[in-house]
């Protein structure tokens, strides 16, 4: 896919309601076997992308993966980084997250600036993502990482607010996550709820266990589902997975 048009073609599935599936993959906690597993998966499956990152990747295990997928699969690569050396050419995009549910300066836009000359030049696709944090019921690697509070999980208002916020601030898609490992995944009343109140790409993830679960939340509103922790315990989930979100497309509302 060329690399100008990864943003093009999720607008694009959103306004034709069709829904899109993404398998999360994080460099340090995949084993080689298992990768190699999870991408003949994925391209049975038809997964749409791959998002590739976590909250402590070292670059050597970042390019390892990415030199894998790439030999591998032409799914699409994209970059979700969890701090600003989590970068590499060898991938096909990156979100650009600023994490919009905080108050932490430095993730909405400290370590922004500190990337922006490398992703300047660079040759991947930067889609300018806010990213919410959304309370998965545990204190999860990412709440931690990034020193915030997540969004109370029974809070819809607050949450539709901060997505329209991210949306009149300029931000080309909005992405909540309840964080690896959550115990809960997000409602779908705040699925519906923040669905409702923009009109740009919405991304959901975290805490999604089950196929019934991505189905929901498909039907809540969610254009983009990522699962990855469920995944990494059960590579066979991403056959079921990715057939419920495309399923979700062609049946009735």
């Amino acid at each position: 896919m060329n690399n100008n048009n990864l943003y093009s073609s999720i607008l694009e599935a959103k306004q034709q309601g069709k829904k899109k599936f993404v398998v999360l993959i994080d460099p340090d906690n995949v084993r080689l076997g298992k990768l190699d597993k999870v991408l003949e998966l994925s391209k049975s499956a038809n997964v749409d992308y791959f998002f590739i990152g976590g909250s402590l990747v070292v670059n050597d295990m970042l390019d390892m993966v990415l030199g894998s997928i790439k030999k591998t699969t032409d799914i699409p690569m994209i970059l979700f980084p969890g701090n600003s050396f989590q970068l590499s050419y060898k991938a096909d995009g990156l979100l650009f997250l600023s994490l919009i549910s905080g108050r932490n300066a430095e993730l909405l836009i400290g370590k922004h600036v500190i990337s922006a000359p490398f992703l300047k030049i660079s040759p991947l696709e930067i889609m300018s993502t806010g990213y919410m944090l959304i309370d998965g019921g545990i204190s999860t690697t990412v709440q931690y990482m990034s020193n915030t509070t997540a969004i109370p999980a029974n809070k819809d208002d607050i949450a539709l607010c901060t997505a329209m916020a991210g949306e009149l601030l300029g931000m080309k898609m909005i992405y909540m996550d309840a964080g690896s490992g959550a115990m809960n995944p997000i409602s779908t009343s705040m699925i519906d709820a923040v669905s409702s109140a923009i009109d740009i790409p919405l991304i959901v993830g975290g805490g999604i266990r089950t196929p019934e679960k991505a189905y929901e939340n498909v039907k809540a509103g969610a254009d983009v589902i990522v699962v990855g922790d469920a995944i990494e315990k059960d590579p066979q989930l991403i056959i079921e997975m990715a057939a419920a979100v495309h399923e979700a497309e062609n049946s009735p509302a």
